[in-house]
């Protein structure tokens, strides 16, 4: 029995939680778009390899001086307005990133100045392109706790800072965007039914950027090395990814007792059309549940998801009260699944 002696302000409702809902979301895409045909100029490719092996057409480039905080901030400030929600209600800022502005202070606490959000506490998690869903499901933990009542999740990539634009089997992968959700409470609505998260260190090595941390700090060496560059063994980050995700989607599928015909939208993360299509025939899913933008973003890592689901729900793809799978795969291993009630 608890000392009746001490105040528990966790107390206050019975130690009963409640529900954590999307209330809106909104995407931000730089200006600048770089084609196939741009980066046959650059590197040995061609359009026709590039779209072959991946689906994508082209992808978005931030500008010299727009950074992951300024494409955060444009996300969240789309997501809150929709919301109707005061930049000063927001309790707490998680954003998602590995390209953060700087090693410290985290990202989020940037964001938090541009946004007005003084009020929020604010951090930043790392899980790579999983990192939207893993801020969703900490998020979620805030709204049902009560600890929080509005709590804002985004996701964010200034990716092309990270590129090796000689590699042509990595730079023509990916781009930089941002996405955010706005977490609350929503009384007509299950909202974020279950997240399944899964993680394997084993594999780190399979996709990373190795320069810049303790392990590797920044040399003359480390920079002729060219360790400050994101590196990929993209067979067998494929292989790896298809299996995580199918699985994560089978657990959270059997958690909430659906089958995959319920889905309205399975919303893949947007790294390449064949493992998309992979996932899609491992679930045994209709080819117009998943969604794709792959084509006109490429990979956006933490963003991907973010911004795919506000397009799917801009597009009328989904709509108030339909059910929505998010998968994703990320460096780590991390992977994950959440089976949401929009």
């Amino acid at each position: 029995m608890t000392n009746p002696e001490i105040k528990n302000p966790r107390a206050k409702h019975d130690f009963i939680g409640r529900t954590c809902s999307i209330s809106a979301v909104g995407s931000y895409v730089p200006e600048k778009v770089l084609t196939n045909a741009d980066l046959e100029k650059r590197i040995d490719t061609t359009d026709e390899w590039i779209t072959t092996r991946t689906g994508i057409k082209e992808r978005r480039i931030a500008a010299a001086d727009e950074h992951t905080s300024d494409m955060a901030a444009h996300a969240a400030q789309r997501a809150l307005e929709r919301a109707e929600v005061d930049p000063a209600e927001v309790d707490l800022i998680i954003l998602a990133t590995i390209t953060p502005d700087m090693p410290f202070p985290a990202t989020a606490c940037l964001v938090q100045e541009k946004l007005g959000a003084h009020n929020a506490a604010a951090f930043d998690i790392e899980a790579a392109c999983s990192g939207f869903v893993y801020a969703l499901e900490i998020g979620q933990q805030f709204i049902m706790s009560r600890t929080y009542d509005t709590v804002l999740v985004i996701g964010a990539e200034k990716l092309s800072s990270i590129m090796d634009w000689e590699d042509r089997n990595t730079c023509v992968l990916f781009g930089d965007g941002a996405g955010a959700a706005v977490l609350q409470n929503r009384k007509t609505s299950n909202g974020l039914l279950t997240a399944c998260m899964g993680a394997d260190g084993r594999k780190s090595s399979i996709l990373s950027q190795p320069g810049g941390g303790c392990l590797h700090p920044a040399t003359a060496k480390t920079v002729s090395d060219r360790l400050h560059f994101l590196r990929m063994d993209g067979k067998d980050v494929f292989k790896s990814a298809v299996n995580a995700m199918a699985t994560a989607a089978r657990e959270a599928l059997g958690r909430c007792e659906l089958e995959i015909d319920r889905i309205k939208c399975i919303i893949p993360h947007q790294a390449n059309m064949r493992i998309l299509k992979a996932v899609g025939d491992r679930l045994g899913a209709r080819e117009d549940q998943v969604f794709s933008n792959l084509q006109r973003y490429g990979n956006t890592s933490a963003a991907s998801v973010a911004i795919a689901l506000d397009e799917a729900i801009e597009q009328g793809q989904v709509e108030r009260g339909d059910l929505i799978l998010l998968l994703v795969f990320g460096a780590g291993l991390t992977w994950g699944a959440a089976v949401i009630e929009w």
